[in-house]
């Protein structure tokens, strides 16, 4: 599989463990099947992923929040909203699909940080943001923060987005290894996020895909306790994609998921 990164420009709720999930499976008139689930987790009071779709346009998108009591929730669920929204408004636009997502995304952004700086109990809040739009035979896929996106083909597993974080940018530098570079506290250190400035530059990455492919989107707390290799033998292409999800977010709750866990899974046929 080729992938390519495109340039653009431009600016409480107490619940046990395993309380919270939301599931959804749905088939599009465009050969494209997705499933998705959000769990609360092992140690968290409140889920602060939030994730959505619009079948129409093709695009779906996983959040994760970050902010003080609420505020985090608010911030994913605006992201989403607003992306989800902003790109349904540009369809009857020629752009281009990647010019497209890129301007939902920073819609995204001004929405949530306009949300923050008119509300003091909200400012400082964000969100990561992942997000795939299909378009025909391809995949566009945009990232800000650690949430990411992986293509899965013929029972191989494959990083499409790069992380936005102190320990990440630090490893691509080589100023770290990669193993030591995500652990610990530096992992957390976000470095771009959805709503905490007024402006944001997200990553666009394409490829083709063809029928038997899929693509993940998962918040870090999945993928802190999971590698490639373990999601590639944990997605089985003959079962069930909610089956599928449901075996990755035990992934991260049999290792105590300290997070919120958050996946959402497309297939093409």
């Amino acid at each position: 599989m080729t992938v390519e990164r495109v340039e653009t420009s431009g600016p409480e709720n107490n619940q046990p463990c395993g309380d919270g999930l939301k599931v959804v499976e749905i088939q599009t008139g465009l050969a494209v099947e997705v499933a998705a689930i959000s769990d609360v987790g092992c140690r968290r009071a409140n889920n602060e992923d939030n994730f959505g779709y619009d079948l129409q346009s093709q695009l779906f998108v996983v959040c994760d929040g970050m902010g003080g009591m609420a505020a985090g929730e608010v911030a994913s669920s605006a992201a989403v909203d607003q992306l989800l929204s902003s790109y349904e408004s540009l369809r009857a636009t020629e752009m281009d699909v990647e010019e497209r997502l890129h301007l939902a995304i920073v819609s995204a952004n001004r929405a949530v940080w306009a949300t923050a700086q008119e509300n003091e109990k909200l400012r400082g809040m964000g969100t990561t943001l992942v997000t795939a739009c299909v378009d025909e035979s391809r995949i566009v896929i945009g990232n800000i923060g650690d949430s990411r996106a992986y293509f899965l083909r013929d029972g191989g597993c494959l990083q499409i987005t790069q992380d936005h974080s102190f320990a990440a940018e630090q490893a691509r530098r080589g100023v770290l290894p990669v193993a030591e570079g995500y652990l610990g506290s530096m992992r957390q250190i976000i470095t771009r996020a959805v709503g905490v400035a007024a402006t944001v530059q997200p990553d666009l990455f394409t490829a083709e895909v063809k029928p038997g492919d899929l693509v993940l989107l998962a918040t870090d707390g999945l993928t802190r306790y999971a590698e490639a290799e373990e999601i590639a033998r944990h997605v089985d292409s003959e079962q069930s994609l909610a089956e599928s999800c449901r075996k990755l977010v035990e992934i991260a709750k049999e290792q105590g998921a300290e997070d919120n866990v958050t996946c959402m899974l497309l297939r093409f046929q």
